[in-house]
């Protein structure tokens, strides 16, 4: 999407919040305050939101700060009703670090930063894009879960009586959870040695619990992508859960304009750094989405592993001198880009 200042009469910003979303009408000329209104968030909010706009222009556009968070009910509202929505992702910075905050601030920022930016984009689509949001959330959220019991259990098993160690001894982690899992209280135990078997078996049957939630996640994840996009899945290196990383950064086409803003979008494109005379100097971009940049590297090391060609290529680098890190730094803006190709003009 281009500017909105020779397109539109006004643009109207929204600040979100749990409760209640405050809008501004800017003029989209001037950038002067036309109106400001707050309501509830809900489906009657939306739709006194949508007629309060009604009364001063039909060429619109809304400027929505979150529309996959507070926002997104009222994003979904609005598409329902045939609106241009403009997702911001966060406001500058710079514009808010010394001066007054309040909601219907907020709402004239975002509104004005719609106006100013040169590339606008769209919301990311709903239906099975947010459902491998929604998945891979829970995934993350269990597997991170699980990962905590099983050190947890580990550790107890690590300090338990003797009575209990003798019970682990030899055994590697998941045979540790298995058994954990079983244990039995015994009346002749001390009051030390039946809290930790308790305990024990709570974390290991957690554990194993959440590990199972992960994998039916998993399954969903790819039944979802196979119906998506199943050419992602013969790229090299790339299974069900990158995919759907992939997937949920990228959203639809048209989104993202270019290469070089996908690769921006993953925190992999270098930021110019230069200053007096050093010259042609970059630093590491720490921005952008990290969930899609920890896709990108998982997609590097695995295909620096398997993958013949990017083997030669990290053969050549070395040769010229760069180290494994700047190997994997160009890989993975490589990747992005070869991502966003196939992504925007599949086969």
């Amino acid at each position: 999407m281009n500017s909105l200042t020779d397109l539109l009469d006004v643009v109207i910003g929204v600040d979100t919040h749990v409760l209640t979303h405050t809008a501004a009408i800017v003029d989209a000329g001037t950038g002067g305050v036309i109106a400001q209104l707050t309501v509830d968030a809900t489906a009657t909010g939306y739709a006194e939101l949508v007629d309060f706009a009604d009364e001063h222009s039909t060429l619109r556009a809304w400027a929505i700060e979150g529309t996959g968070g507070h926002g997104a009910g009222l994003a979904r509202h609005l598409e329902r009703s045939s609106e241009v929505v403009v997702e911001l992702d966060r406001p500058e910075r710079a514009q808010r670090r010394h001066g007054a905050k309040s909601d219907p601030l907020d709402a004239i920022r975002a509104a004005r930063e719609a106006l100013s930016r040169p590339r606008l984009g769209t919301p990311r689509s709903p239906g099975d894009r947010q459902a491998l949001s929604v998945l891979l959330a829970a995934r993350r959220s269990a597997v991170a879960s699980s990962t905590d019991a099983q050190r947890q259990v580990f550790s107890l098993v690590i300090a338990a009586p003797e009575p209990i160690r003798v019970k682990f001894r030899g055994m590697k982690l998941p045979a540790m959870l298995r058994t954990a899992a079983k244990l039995r209280l015994s009346p002749s135990w001390d009051l030390e040695t039946r809290t930790t078997v308790t305990v024990l078996r709570s974390l290991a049957r957690r554990a194993l619990e959440l590990t199972a939630e992960a994998a039916a996640h998993e399954k969903e994840i790819l039944r979802i992508v196979r119906t998506m996009r199943p050419d992602l899945l013969d790229q090299p290196g790339i299974g069900p859960i990158v995919a759907a990383t992939v997937l949920c950064a990228w959203s639809h086409p048209g989104r993202i304009h270019s290469e070089a803003a996908f690769a921006m979008l993953g925190g992999v494109a270098p930021i110019p750094a230069t200053s007096g005379q050093v010259t042609h100097r970059h630093r590491l971009n720490r921005h952008g989405d990290r969930q899609l940049n920890r896709a990108l590297h998982v997609i590097a090391l695995s295909r620096l592993r398997y993958d013949e060609r990017t083997r030669a290529y990290a053969d050549r680098r070395t040769s010229q001198g760069r180290s494994r890190r700047e190997i994997i730094r160009c890989l993975k803006r490589y990747i992005a880009r070869d991502l966003y190709r196939l992504l925007e003009h599949p086969a």
